[in-house]
């Protein structure tokens, strides 16, 4: 059992945003089973801040759908803090609609792939990026939720 402690910030003004109970249960299906202790925080904006956070750390001014800052303390500390995840619920409610998905599903989706990235997997390669899409879609099917990459012909 992994004990998690989430500090979920809303600064959104859209209508659906997920539970804490959602965001718990999203983030602990990414969490390795031998972390016994984690601490998150998960701020949910709109695309202003999106944006300002995008260019401010990744040079793209342009909202995004997640933003992961991992907390890189020395080891020697042992300290539970993984990191934050910013993610913007407009790009997320557009993305789900375009791509055909239940916002639960695509929120889901982003909480873990933004967890993932916290823990270090990346997509920046071919490689690496079919590494973490498979691990996604095994931890997605794990929450009920269908495969995020398949196309929408072949979904349906």
């Amino acid at each position: 059992m992994i004990d998690l402690t989430l500090d979920v910030q809303r600064a959104s003004r859209c209508t659906y945003l997920p539970s804490d109970d959602d965001i718990r249960s999203w983030v602990i299906a990414a969490l390795p089973a031998h972390r016994k202790e984690v601490e998150l925080a998960v701020r949910i904006v709109d695309e202003d801040e999106s944006q300002q956070l995008n260019h401010q750390y990744r040079g793209k001014d342009k909202p995004t759908n997640v933003l992961s800052f991992h907390t890189d303390f020395p080891a020697e500390l042992n300290l539970p803090l993984l990191g934050d995840l910013v993610i913007c619920a407009p790009i997320v409610q557009m993305e789900a609609d375009q791509q055909g998905k239940s916002l639960p599903a695509h929120w889901a989706h982003m909480l873990v792939h933004g967890t993932l990235h916290l823990l270090g997997y990346d997509h920046i390669d071919d490689a690496e990026a079919e590494v973490m899409e498979q691990l996604e879609t095994k931890l997605l099917a794990q929450l009920g939720f269908a495969d995020p990459y398949t196309p929408l012909e072949e979904a349906g």
